[in-house]
């Protein structure tokens, strides 16, 4: 017997190649400069931002290779899969402090290859291939909070 797997409602329709590029800033962050994923993202079309607190500001050196990492991945042509979890075996895995109280006990883990994992019930791409060319257009460090700004332009 197939039950329905029921999630919550998601209150914004994201632009899939910038969200799953989001997807790879924060897992490039995570794993490069060992931080937690962002916990403020604004995410549009033409930019989007996420903000990252950090003992200390990023290098340009730093930020050259955080875009170049997403980049590597974007050309890895990785697909972008999904499975579901419940709640008390992702907690196990996963940060789920940025879940809402009442989110469902069955969550949509989105899985970019073998290089990010977390829960989302966003839209995304199904290959890095046609998120296109990521690129950090600015940053900048205040009160201990670094905010990267990231656009997409199209693959050339």
């Amino acid at each position: 017997m197939n039950q329905e797997i029921q999630l919550n409602s998601h209150n914004k329709q994201e632009y899939p190649p910038m969200h799953t590029a989001e997807h790879l800033l924060n897992g490039t962050m995570v794993k490069m400069i060992g931080c937690k994923r962002s916990r403020n993202a604004h995410i549009e079309r033409k930019k989007s931002k996420c903000d990252y607190p950090l003992a200390q500001p990023l290098t340009p050196e730093q930020l050259q290779e955080i875009e170049n990492a997403i980049n590597n991945v974007i050309g890895q042509d990785l697909p972008v899969t999904f499975e579901f979890i419940p709640a008390s075996e992702a907690a196990k895995i996963y940060d789920l402090e940025r879940l809402p109280e009442d989110a469902s006990e069955m969550l949509r883990i989105v899985h970019i290859g073998d290089y990010d994992a977390c829960p989302c019930v966003g839209a995304h791409v199904e290959r890095t291939s046609q998120i296109g060319h990521f690129r950090i257009s600015s940053s900048r460090y205040q009160d201990g909070v670094q905010r990267i700004v990231f656009r997409l332009d199209a693959k050339s």
